[in-house]
């Protein structure tokens, strides 16, 4: 018998493989029974449905429209329930709860707390809310037999005005459970220049951060948040794709920007489920990351918001093993690269990957060999 390592993983292997997620937004993850429940809290009676499977359905066809536009639409309902410190710390608790449940080890989990402020907490209470939720959440896990480290991204929305100071706050806590900062909203009309003076001031400051770039508009947004804005990392950034061409003989050529961010291995957040409700790819098996993968870019896997699109981070990966057949060796790739990217130290990094990812993977591949003797036990 030869070594399976190159065979497909089965659901139940990709579950229990140790995953790392740098791309999920906390307020695209609630659970439908906990929008539920907190809007009959607050007194939000907007949700256009009642019943928590019904929810879940409605969020997901919401989303399913092929424009950014529309997909972020769906967020006015999980943030109007996210208004009141209880709210924040629930949800923050159950998104790590359910990463960890679902074989996630490390994830930094993004939100932006302008969007909080509603009910009148401040800008301090809502990071100090989510951090506990966090905390919380991680500590549920290891009663549950799981390991789960949360780190948090906090968001400026890139049509308003509050950047700066939001970058400044997360510098502020960045000993205290923030990684680092990131811009999102809707790229057309709003490109991330508009905010260079936070990220100059993170860049004095020697912070992290990353940038939603490449998901809907193309590649001048990720030149601009590359070249201009210094980002370490590229939010979602499919469109790279747009500078590499493919010849009927199966050449490939890079053109000078896809060249820059593969040479200067600069991470790529993608999220194969999202991109396709949003129109940035047309089926998993057409998604860019088959041929970012071949071509050794730093490609990693994301669920961007799995309320939205009804995933999770097996989800993805069982997506990609069935249209491109990948094996335990292709997860493992993606889930190194994700866990070199991340905004925690250098040394923590390392002894992620060497004592928690590779001996989890080593021990996935090594099954087959235990196979036998269990089926004659």
């Amino acid at each position: 018998m030869t070594s399976q390592t190159f065979r497909p993983p089965t659901a139940d292997q990709i579950r229990r493989a140790p995953k790392v997620l740098l791309h999920d937004h906390l307020d695209g993850g609630l659970r439908p029974g906990t929008i539920i429940d907190l809007a009959r809290e607050v007194g939000y009676t907007s949700l256009p449905e009642q019943e928590s499977d019904k929810l879940g359905l409605w969020f997901r066809e919401a989303a399913d429209s092929g424009s950014l536009e529309r997909y972020l639409e769906t967020f006015a309902h999980t943030c109007a329930v996210m208004q009141t410190r209880d709210a924040l710390v629930r949800v923050a608790a159950e998104c790590a709860e359910d990463l960890a449940e679902d074989g996630v080890v490390y994830a930094e989990v993004r939100y932006a707390p302008e969007q909080h402020l509603e009910a009148g907490l401040t800008l301090v209470e809502v990071v100090e809310a989510v951090n506990a939720g966090f905390r919380e959440g991680e500590r549920r896990a290891r009663e549950n037999g799981h390991r789960i480290r949360v780190g948090a991204l906090l968001t400026a929305m890139r049509h308003a005005a509050r950047a700066l100071e939001i970058a400044e706050l997360a510098n502020s806590y960045r000993d205290s459970g923030v990684v680092g900062f990131d811009i999102a909203g809707a790229e057309a009309g709003f490109p991330p220049t508009r905010h260079l003076d936070a990220f100059e001031y993170l860049k004095r400051e020697n912070n992290h951060f990353t940038i939603h770039a490449g998901e809907a508009f193309g590649l001048p947004s990720i030149w601009q948040a590359l070249q201009w804005c210094g980002a370490d990392r590229l939010g979602h950034g499919v469109r790279i794709i747009d500078d590499i061409d493919v010849a009927e003989d199966g050449a490939v050529t890079l053109g000078r920007l896809a060249a820059y961010v593969r040479d200067k291995r600069v991470p790529l957040e993608l999220c194969p489920s999202s991109n396709l409700q949003t129109g940035a790819a047309p089926s998993i098996a057409e998604h860019p990351i088959g041929l970012l993968r071949k071509l050794h870019f730093r490609a990693t896997v994301n669920t961007d918001n799995r309320l939205m699109s009804g995933t999770s981070m097996s989800r993805e990966f069982e997506l990609l093993v069935d249209a491109f057949d990948y094996a335990l060796d292709d997860m493992q790739w993606f889930t190194v690269n994700a866990m070199k990217s991340a905004f925690i130290p250098f040394d923590e990094r390392l002894a992620m990957i060497n004592d928690v990812i590779k001996p989890g993977y080593a021990e996935l591949k090594s099954e087959w060999l235990f196979k036998q003797t269990a089926v004659t036990s």
